[in-house]
């Protein structure tokens, strides 16, 4: 369920350039941190208006100046300018550290300067940070304001600079009489400072459109971020090095493991309330008894951490052949492989808005087609998406990126009763879509697509599966197959783990802010420095708690973005669809939007929620792979036996990753593009 673009408020904190007393929200299931870390939104309405308005400025005005500054200069070029500016604003940096009384840092704020100006050639390079592992701080004179006990005051959106707040901007005051090209005031300098500026806000854009992209309500993630970013300035959460902790940790684990075998899912014991989950089991008890669940494929010297943590590792699945051009994002020129990704769109209903999707198409107009959907929540910009498309596209696949059903952008395109979340339905509306979008492809451009993959990653897995049995019973797809990655086998199961997750943040009630601020400066510098780090090492620098609660905001946002869709909430203005967003949780939303606007009674519903209900396509077909891991822990051993009486060798099985966190090793990889190749020839 968690994907890389799944953790966008971590990158909303790691460019945001952007505290008052928080209060608990009580009366809340779940905590509002928006408000936890900021307080009262006193002029929201005010606010959101300035937002929507500082985002029309941005399309229409600024990002069109960025776009001609990085189709003129490769990415080279502009990160060598980058560096200078960084190198140019030592003294704020320096003066920061010297209010805040930190002697050490501005010691090595220092270094860096002396160290790039000379060898780095005024700062183009970073010697400092590649040899002798001194890395930049973000410490400037707000940080430095906050250290001194002053506090933030009351947040507003102003123009252009987005939130701020009256000790931000004394603290830009500040910042500004530090820069040393203050007081340098001819034309060329002006010219240089106004193209140093233009460089460095244009790294923003892509982060804006994401955001823009990826969620309901942009307004509110932002200021979520602002609020923690604040806060972990305030307590110098920022100075984390998880480079060296990641190493350190490593090392330990090398002599302390030294086998990768792992128990089945010990985490299945936490949810005892599962429905009717303990009789289930019984009766099959028996059933089950000499069925064989070992691995089909062996992660080496994996060295798990708890299934929850090891499911975060799915961020180090990446690809650099999605991005690679020599070119910034928003350049024209850029010819990477997202980038070649062109958008269209079809309507799915009269009178909604019409669903985009992405696509590729090989020259071969026989070539099959593959449509890649992530995981819960996630649109068609999901990082993995891409990789994954890349897979297939590199096999001589067309491919079709198409967002999840349980994601606000669908919900939008959708009938206004449509409500996400029951798989037959979720598959139904996914057919339909489905449908729409091949015919469109074959139309314009001539193309058949006889032959079809659907690919689809945990919720979207089990969706397709769904869908699968479906066209087992009726064909309206042709000649398809699918492969499932980590697919809930019984769903309500799966939900009761999420919630139990997301319940635990009331252990940390007392501390939650720094709970929530260090887990996530902990992957701001995850981000910032992660090129410098050995992923072979294969550990996340996350404890347990620390990983639930990043897994539970994440999967709560994107609850929150359906739920803010379905009640057609403004952006423009305040609403109080966050007092009912935060007192929800996945049953809760399931209760209120599909079993209460249902004509099934519970029993149908929970029997149709899970694999088991469409056991007879699994026992029958062969057009299907399933990869699950033994310690997912949205599943349980008695569920995953029961999957492999099923499905038999269709199932196939690692001993480790949890939930996803397999998804960037090798093992996995070589065995997905194996079957890629085999289904593209079986085609």
């Amino acid at each position: 369920m968690i994907n890389y673009k799944f953790l966008i408020l971590v990158i909303l904190i790691c460019f945001t350039l952007l505290s008052s007393q928080a209060v608990n929200a009580s009366d809340y299931k779940y905590p509002d941190y928006a408000y936890e870390f900021l307080g009262l939104d006193k002029h929201e309405n005010f606010n959101r208006k300035m937002f929507n308005f500082n985002r029309g400025l941005n399309k229409y005005l600024i990002r069109p100046i960025h776009v001609i500054w990085a189709s003129i200069l490769p990415q080279y070029a502009m990160d060598r300018i980058n560096g200078v500016s960084k190198n140019i604003e030592y003294p704020i940096r320096l003066m920061s550290n010297l209010v805040q009384k930190d002697f050490r840092n501005a010691g090595n704020e220092t270094k860096r300067f002396l160290i790039n100006t000379t060898i780095g050639l005024a700062g183009m390079f970073d010697p400092a940070k590649h040899i002798l592992n001194i890395y930049i701080s973000r410490d400037d004179m707000d940080k430095a304001l906050s250290r001194r006990n002053i506090k933030l005051g009351n947040f507003f959106v102003a123009p252009v600079i987005v939130f701020t707040s009256p000790r931000d901007i004394f603290g830009r005051i500040l910042d500004t009489a530090f820069n040393p090209t203050t007081y340098i005031g001819s034309p060329i300098v002006a010219i240089v400072k106004a193209g140093m500026t233009i460089n460095e806000t244009a790294y923003w854009q892509t982060l804006i459109y994401i955001v823009e992209a990826s969620y309901a309500d942009p307004y509110e993630i932002t200021k979520t971020a602002f609020g923690i970013d604040k806060y972990i300035k305030m307590k110098n959460f920022d100075r984390v090095n998880i480079v060296s902790e990641f190493r350190v940790k490593s090392e330990q684990d090398d002599k302390l493991q030294k086998n990768n075998d792992v128990k089945l899912n010990v985490s299945a014991e936490i949810v005892k309330d599962s429905t009717n989950i303990e009789n289930y089991e019984t009766e099959i008890k028996q059933d089950l008894k000499n069925v064989s669940i070992e691995p089909n494929i062996v992660l080496a010297n994996y060295y798990p951490q708890s299934p929850v943590t090891d499911s975060m590792r799915t961020m180090l699945l990446s690809n650099t052949d999605v991005s690679k051009s020599i070119w910034n994002e928003v350049s024209p020129w850029n010819r990477s492989f997202m980038k070649r990704l062109k958008t269209s769109s079809v309507n799915l209903a009269e009178g909604r808005d019409n669903y985009k999707f992405l696509y590729l198409l090989q020259k071969d107009k026989n070539s099959p087609l593959a449509i890649v959907i992530p995981s819960t929540g996630d649109g068609i910009y999901a990082s993995h998406a891409m990789t994954f498309a890349k897979m297939f596209y590199d096999s001589g696949y067309s491919v079709v990126i198409h967002g999840n059903p349980f994601q606000w952008e669908y919900v939008k395109s959708m009938p206004s009763e449509y409500k996400p979340g029951l798989p037959a339905n979720d598959a139904s509306a996914l057919r339909a879509s489905t449908n729409k979008i091949i015919k469109k492809l074959q139309n314009k451009y001539g193309y058949s697509f006889e032959n079809k993959v659907l690919f689809g990653t945990s919720l979207a897995a089990i969706d397709i599966l769904f869908l699968a049995n479906q066209e087992f019973k009726d064909n309206t797809l042709g000649n398809t197959q699918y492969i499932a990655l980590c697919p809930p086998i019984d769903l309500f199961y799966s939900l009761n783990q999420v919630d139990k997750f997301a319940d635990e943040w009331q252990n940390f009630s007392d501390d939650l802010k720094d709970k929530v601020s260090y887990a996530s400066a902990k992957l701001v510098n995850f981000y910032l420095n992660g090129d410098d780090i050995d992923y072979e090492v294969n550990r996340m620098p996350f404890d347990e708690d620390e990983a639930k609660l990043i897994t539970s905001f994440i999967m709560h946002q994107k609850l929150s973005d359906v739920i803010f869709t379905i009640e057609n909430a403004p952006t423009n203005k305040k609403s109080n669809v966050y007092d009912d967003i935060n007192k929800m949780s996945y049953r809760d939303y399931f209760n209120k939007y599909i079993k209460n606007n249902s004509d099934f009674d519970e029993k149908t519903l929970e029997q149709g929620v899970g694999l088991i209900s469409i056991s007879d396509y699994l026992k029958t077909a062969n057009n299907y792979k399933i990869y699950h891991t033994k310690n997912d822990y949205l599943i349980n051993s008695t569920q995953l036996k029961q999957l492999k009486k099923i499905a038999g060798d269709n199932l196939i099985i690692l001993n480790n990753g949890s939930h996803l966190g397999f998804t960037y090793r090798s093992e996995f990889q070589t065995d997905l593009k194996n079957t890629i190749n085999q289904m593209n020839y079986d085609l």
